[in-house]
């Protein structure tokens, strides 16, 4: 009778019998030729074995869910069967008598299992013999014992394998759980006793942790294997988890293809395996090896699988679990020993043996070695959270863990992740094409997503761009003057000039006074090499701050720092001026005066040269804060007066003469550069023009002087004349094509009336547009004493204006009725003193009757406010919305709070779109168009639109359909006209920390808060079940639950909102 002996490391024999091998194996099994095998899985694995019965010259069969109907595997069998009509996905691939049935009626031979779903069930296996179909893998008999952790211990101390503290059987009650941590102490560690793969699996370390994790373990397991009943052994800390791979025939011979250190892991499951190990030392090898061979033969093992071991860091290893099956990590095995493990597990159910398949203990060497990363569709950011929709991979995460010295050391432990945050820390990829072809199918889709002011579709004619000279540098201007000998030689210099200069406000003003600012950088950085040389001796070019700033983020969908910056690189030679609105900033409220100073310095570090500082009501505390936060960033400080009335007029005695006069020599007195007259109505006739600049001019002979006004009643040309005459050193003016109306007076109109004069602006352009006068109805607004109505007051003068259109309320009911009518914010904050304080002081009892006993303001309101915390600010921003912020990001957000939020969502929803043509941004593209996309110098898309589905699918959404850089590309869009029959959740807010979404899509089991109940960063709120694992919704921040949007056994989507936390 066959005997084998196996000496272990103490010396001592073991005798197995046949008899008892064979009892622990299949009946004999033929050396019969296997014609065509059914594959019950899907997926990679499906197909790996596919194609080892294609290299075979087996028939190969594949099985489908309904929800599987498209995918790969199904394509790549010569024949696949639909199972599970009506159930989920999972359920269809645990249908034993449904594959079982399929299987007969397609002259099944062999089924093989892959891993996962029924792999390890040997209920399965006994089905597939029972219905006289081979199985390959292990009987069910070891099936039986290996898959039950409990089992697999007595039989590993049986063969005196050392073994993990643990349960001599499944532990199914809390009860039992809690009787072994009071015996060992903890920690512990909860596996599932009837499946792996990290599922069901938990480590306590805390005794208050206790009863919920086992909850959990206990759950996962139940609807990941069917069984929840749980394995528990004492946890080993930081050891390494070492695998041996191990193939047996049907006579009693294993042999093992070496190791693979799978201690790269998250959430108990693999990220990275190697093998062989790195740093094993040899003879630690050859015991565990030998471990695993006598354990594999004592229960007579047949086909492929996998025995587990842990490694402490004295180098003793612990058995903790047979694996009765081909596992993921099977590659790296082939790749290191040459041998073919799916083929080889197949030729062994067919009755071969290891010696007939050359495949005896000395004939399988190691050489080299192999890594897998597992490439999987999981954020790491977020605690390795499995992505949905159109999915994402974490290859950023595992190029860090490639690269980190530790693991290239090789002297890693299954806490290795934990312990290495800095594999965490890495630049998301931009995936920009992708967010392109996203914003372009919303634009198909949905349309617009700024608000167009007409319905008339842009031209599809390109403008003509004036060529530039290539390699030439542009003529100096007076930039190089600033830079190179600061801005009281700037000054100097444009005092000194003969002639007058001129500021062209067509990159800004203009087009926000036409257009409503909706001119996109784009455009202007096609134009501005051309300005550049073209137009060396502008004074300035005026193209940033006021309402450009918020507009590009709210309606362009851009960054205005951005702007400046890219602007600055292709205009080196002309200045570039702002419009700061003094204490305000860019804003339309007060900030605090830090916020002010670091703003000023910022856009001079962006490329800012001159700021153009004024306050809407010249009240002089705001504007002496303006210029000396511009001051200190070493720009050139231009004061400006905001001009309303008419000095012209003697019966105009607010803001007559010497009220002009008198704020002008403060403004000298505190330091100015430029001095600046700032007619934003359009109110400066030319006849109160020439005294205003003349008296200035008397009274300050040395500061240059500059007049910026609107074309509004038409008479700008003819005032900025007046000016020149009158002693003003610079005029604004805009080009052509966008002058006139509220927008800058015609570039061409005064600079051909000045030809051949003492005035002469040295620029040589065609004649303007002929002057045009305009004028409109008004409504006769309640007395604000006199108002100056430029931004923010004008916003103040228009909302109140609105408010009593909608009302139907006259100046008179204002007065009468003020005590009982609820005012607008801005003109309650605008009585309240928030903008600073009128000139003249304010109207009473007006003032006292809209505030209705609320506190006033006394003085400048940035003096009263806290400086802002840059870095919390920054922190707050990078964790709502998962990016690394730049201080400009940051200073946006100070500026513009929720127009900062929408503008990064949008962001990391669409990525940059200014690189996009104006029209393919507005209107997006037809169908069929084929354009190009230049996202940096040296790389462009080329895009084409191919169709969008008209068929929308469960979600409401759209499929668009592109080719990019001749790969076919899709997107699905939700689409924003259904909303009737579909049924949509709310969506969680991605800026608010409080709005609690899905981390992925699933069911609810489990909800333990609700509304009105006090949370504290971390609690556990809502359980999820979800791809077969389950998930404990924490919360973001400790705060009271405003509201709970689910229900036990609801079906959520990733994204949906969950629960409503309030700070």
């Amino acid at each position: 009778m066959h005997q084998c002996v196996i000496r272990s490391k103490l010396g001592q024999s073991y005798l197995w019998r046949n008899l008892a091998y064979q009892q622990a194996r299949y009946s004999h099994v033929e050396h019969k030729p296997i014609k065509k095998i059914l594959v019950a899985n899907r997926g990679e694995i499906a197909i790996r074995v596919f194609r080892a019965c294609t290299e075979l010259g087996i028939r190969s069969v594949a099985v489908y869910s309904e929800q599987d109907k498209m995918h790969m595997h199904r394509q790549k069998a010569d024949e696949s069967y639909l199972i599970g009509k009506g159930l989920p996905p999972v359920q269809a691939y645990l249908n034993i008598p449904e594959i079982i049935k399929i299987s007969k009626e397609n002259s099944i031979d062999a089924i093989h299992p892959g891993y996962g779903f029924l792999s390890e069930r040997a209920d399965f296996a006994q089905a597939c013999i029972a219905a006289g179909i081979r199985f390959i893998g292990p009987s069910p008999v070891v099936m039986e014992k290996m898959g039950d952790k409990v089992s697999a211990r007595k039989s590993a101390l049986a063969a005196d394998v050392k073994v993990v503290p643990g349960t001599d059987t499944p532990v199914t009650n809390i009860g039992e759980a809690r009787e072994f941590v009071e015996k060992h102490g903890l920690p512990i560690i909860l596996k599932a006793a009837y499946g792996g793969g990290g599922r069901g699996m938990r480590v306590v370390k805390n005794i208050n942790e206790f009863e919920e994790l086992f909850k959990r373990a206990v759950s996962e397991a139940t609807a990941a294997f069917g069984n929840g009943a749980v394995f528990i052994e004492k946890f080993i800390e930081k050891p390494r988890h070492i695998e041996v791979q191990i193939l047996g025939d049907n006579y009693g011979n294993v042999v093992h293809l070496y190791e693979r250190d799978c201690s790269v892991q998250r959430r108990h499951q693999k990220v990275v395996e190697i093998a062989p190990a790195p740093n094993f030392n040899p003879s630690v090898r050859n015991r565990m090896t030998e471990d695993a061979i006598r354990l594999a033969k004592s229960v007579g093992y047949q086909n492929a699988g996998t025995v587990e071991f842990l490694l402490d860091e004295k180098g003793d290893h612990y058995f903790i679990e047979v694996n009765a099956r081909l596992q993921v990590e099977h590659t790296v095995s082939e790749e290191i020993t040459g041998v073919d493990l799916v083929q080889s597990q197949i030729k062994l159910c067919e009755g071969h043996s290891l010696p007939e398949l050359h495949m005896n203990q000395n004939q399988i060497h190691m050489k080299g070695c192999a890594i897998q990363c597992r490439v999987t569709t999981e954020d790491p950011a977020k605690n390795f959270q499995p992505d949905t929709g159109r999915i994402e991979t974490n290859i950023p995460f595992l190029l860090n863990v490639l690269e980190n010295p530790k693991f290239l050391g090789g002297t890693i432990d299954t806490n290795f992740i934990d312990e290495h945050p800095d594999l965490f820390q890495f630049e998301a990829t931009q995936n920009r094409a992708q967010k392109l072809l996203r914003y372009v199918g919303e634009v198909m889709v949905n349309g617009p997503t700024t608000p167009l002011a007409t319905s008339v579709k842009p031209s599809n004619l390109e403008p003509h761009v004036p060529e530039t000279p290539a390699g030439i540098k542009p003529s100096a201007g007076f930039r190089d003057i600033l830079i190179r000998d600061g801005p009281e030689a700037f000054a100097k210099a444009v005092r000194n000039h003969k002639g007058l200069l001129l500021m062209d406000t067509t990159f800004r003003d203009a087009h926000q006074s036409l257009l409503a600012t909706r001119v996109r950088t784009h455009d202007l950085l096609k134009i501005s090499p051309y300005v550049s040389h073209a137009f060396h001796n502008f004074y300035a070019l005026e193209n940033w701050g006021g309402a450009t700033f918020d507009v590009a983020m709210r309606f362009l969908h851009e960054c205005p720092w951005e702007r400046l910056a890219a602007m600055r690189a292709l205009v080196p030679n002309v200045p570039f001026q702002m419009l700061l609105r003094g204490a305000n900033a860019v804003g339309y409220t007060s900030y605090p005066d830090n916020v002010v100073y670091k703003f000023c310095d910022l856009a001079k570090q962006c490329g800012m040269d001159i700021f153009r500082v004024f306050d809407s009501l010249n009240y002089l505390p705001n504007l002496i804060l303006g210029m000396e936060a511009a001051g200190k960033a070493g720009g050139v400080v231009e004061a400006a007066i905001s001009y309303t009335g008419d000095v012209s007029d003697p019966k105009r005695t607010k803001y007559d003469l010497n009220y002009y006069l008198n704020l002008a020599n403060e403004l000298v007195k505190a330091g100015t550069h430029v001095l600046c007259i700032k007619d934003m109505a359009g109110l400066l006739k030319p006849k109160a023009a020439k005294v205003l600049v003349t008296s200035l001019r008397e009274r300050h002979p040395d500061v240059p002087i500059h007049i910026h006004t609107h074309d509004t009643a038409g008479a700008g040309v003819a005032a900025m004349l007046a000016c020149a005459v009158s002693g003003a050193d610079v005029v604004d003016v805009a080009v052509d094509s966008m002058s006139g109306m509220t927008s800058q007076p015609s570039m061409g109109a005064v600079v051909a009336c000045l030809e051949g004069t003492d005035f002469e602006t040295g620029i040589s352009l065609d004649k303007g547009s002929t002057l045009r006068r305009s004028r409109r109805p008004t409504l006769k607004l309640p007395p604000l004493r006199d108002l100056i109505k430029v931004t923010p007051t004008s916003k103040v003068v228009g909302d109140l204006a609105q408010f009593m259109v909608q009302n139907k309320l006259s100046a008179l009911d204002i007065e009468e009725r003020a005590e009982d009518l609820s005012f607008p914010s801005s003109v309650i904050e605008f009585m309240q003193g928030y903008l600073g304080i009128p000139h003249g002081g304010f109207k009473e009892p007006l003032r006292s009757k809209i505030l209705k006993g609320l506190a006033g303001l006394e003085g400048r309101p940035g003096e009263s406010l806290p400086a802002l915390d840059f870095d919390a600010l920054k922190a707050d921003l990078e964790d709502r919305h998962g990016m690394t912020l730049g201080a400009t990001d940051v200073m946006s957000a100070a500026m513009y709070p929720k127009v900062c939020d929408d503008f990064l969502q949008f962001r990391n929803t669409y990525g940059p779109v200014d690189c996009l043509n104006t029209r393919i941004f507005l209107v997006g593209p037809k169908v069929a168009e084929e354009f190009e996309v230049p996202i940096e110098k040296g790389k462009t898309l080329h895009i084409k639109t191919l169709a969008v589905s008209e068929k929308k699918n469960s979600a409401g959404e759209r499929e668009v359909f592109f080719e990019m850089n001749g790969q076919l590309r899709s997107v699905f869009i939700r689409d924003k006209s259904v909303k009737e029959a579909m049924h949509s959740r709310p969506r969680a807010d991605k800026a608010k920390k409080g709005s609690v979404g899905a981390p992925m899509p699933g069911s609810v089991i489990d909800i333990k808060v609700e509304a009105g109940q006090k949370v504290e960063k971390g609690d556990a709120m809502i359980i999820l079940s979800a791809m077969k694992m389950e998930m404990v919704v924490q919360a973001p921040c400790s705060g009271t639950v405003k509201a709970v949007h689910i229900k036990a056994e609801d079906r959520v989507e990733g994204g949906d909102l969950l629960v409503d936390i309030e700070e």
